[in-house]
């Protein structure tokens, strides 16, 4: 089969979760790889792939997502894709000469809507299916924003032909159409044990906003090594070392972790749970990571902080915690990624089996 993979390029679990399949869907069918932002660099240490522009969140001065810059930011995306301007008119390009059997998306926006015109079935695999096809049993409040959310997701990217889900919770989808998935741990991931060390590991996912002066002061006042991903520097400073992404360093350290602090991000807290690590989750100011930092102490893996409520007192008190969690964890070692590959299979066979009996009606009448 002749697959096109997109993939949404803001954070780095949208290209961590594509790696997780990649291997396997090359040694199986022809691959066109198309990724923007942070995916591009991710995905390309180890696959060909073709740069696109992609959406993303923009944030105020006080580094919460701002709802009115984020819409502005990502307008002259929106009008090209929806007026099918030079950059959507390139991508439909790509997918018409690559002559697609079937495209699969990971919340990336030009090729759901390059596929759909041009009538070649499409299969969502990403982590935000979970709000949009699936039943959470969530309060009234967050119940609402997830339809509204829903409605959004819809208006963006319409109706797929089959979705996967992966989450690393449990979750209920809403028909035959839809099947979720475990985490999808990268096989660099399997191939490291997990043991306890000393150090805290700290992710920060956009580094500019989110590393805060409240923070780096919450992260001096403790008394353990910590290792940084993702603040906007690098070097030592007394206990904490800030260091540069990097893939297999930060798989290690997050293998080797006493606890991990971090956003609340799936892809991520999938593979802390794999590692069966404590974890703080600090959830951006979006219902997903709310719902996944909920998930956290659901399980009683750990605690989430909202954004601005991280103190030096509860990072403390989350430490000093830390053998009452680890005597709560589950390891989560499901095989996610194995899990995706079969579903894409069914659904790859599914779909293009029902395109070829359409092209063969057509052609007989």
């Amino acid at each position: 089969m002749r697959i096109v993979y997109g993939v949404h390029g803001y954070g780095r679990g949208h290209a961590m979760r594509t790696l997780s399949v990649l291997p396997e869907l090359a040694r199986r069918h022809e691959l066109l790889v198309l990724a923007g932002g942070d995916a591009l660099g991710s995905i390309s240490e180890s696959h060909p792939v073709t740069e696109i522009p992609t959406l993303g969140f923009y944030h105020a001065a006080n580094g919460q997502i701002s709802s009115f810059k984020t819409l502005t930011g990502n307008a002259p995306i929106m009008r090209d894709v929806i007026l099918r301007g030079e950059g959507h008119k390139r991508v439909e390009g790509l997918i018409r000469d690559f002559d697609a059997d079937v495209v699969i998306t990971d919340s990336e926006i030009y090729t759901h809507w390059a596929a759909s015109r041009l009538g070649i079935p499409r299969i969502t695999f990403d982590h935000f299916s979970i709000l949009v096809y699936c039943k959470l049993g969530l309060p009234f409040i967050d119940a609402a924003i997830q339809t509204w959310l829903g409605i959004g997701y819809r208006a963006l990217y319409g109706t797929p032909e089959r979705i996967i889900a992966t989450a690393f919770f449990d979750a209920e989808p809403v028909s035959d159409k839809v099947r979720v998935v475990g985490p999808s741990i990268r096989k660099e991931v399997r191939a490291i044990e997990p043991t306890r060390g000393d150090h805290l590991l700290v992710y920060i996912n956009r580094g500019k906003e989110e590393f805060t002066p409240q923070v780096e002061a919450a992260l001096k006042a403790q008394d353990l090594p910590i290792r940084v991903y993702g603040a906007p520097k690098t070097g030592t400073d007394g206990h904490i070392e800030y260091k540069p992404i990097a893939n297999q360093p930060f798989i290690e350290d997050l293998a080797s972790a006493r606890a991990v602090m971090a956003t609340a991000g799936n892809q991520l807290l999938g593979e802390v749970r794999y590692f069966g690590k404590p974890v703080l989750a600090m959830p951006q100011d979006c219902l997903e990571q709310r719902i996944n930092a909920y998930q956290v102490e659901k399980m009683g893996q750990g605690v989430h902080v909202p954004r601005g409520k991280l103190t030096p007192d509860k990072l403390k008190r989350f430490l000093e915690r830390e053998e009452a969690f680890r005597g709560q964890i589950v390891r989560q070692t499901r095989d996610g990624a194995a899990e995706a590959v079969d579903a894409l299979e069914t659904f790859i066979t599914e779909l293009t089996g029902k395109q070829l009996e359409r092209q063969v009606g057509v052609a007989r009448a």
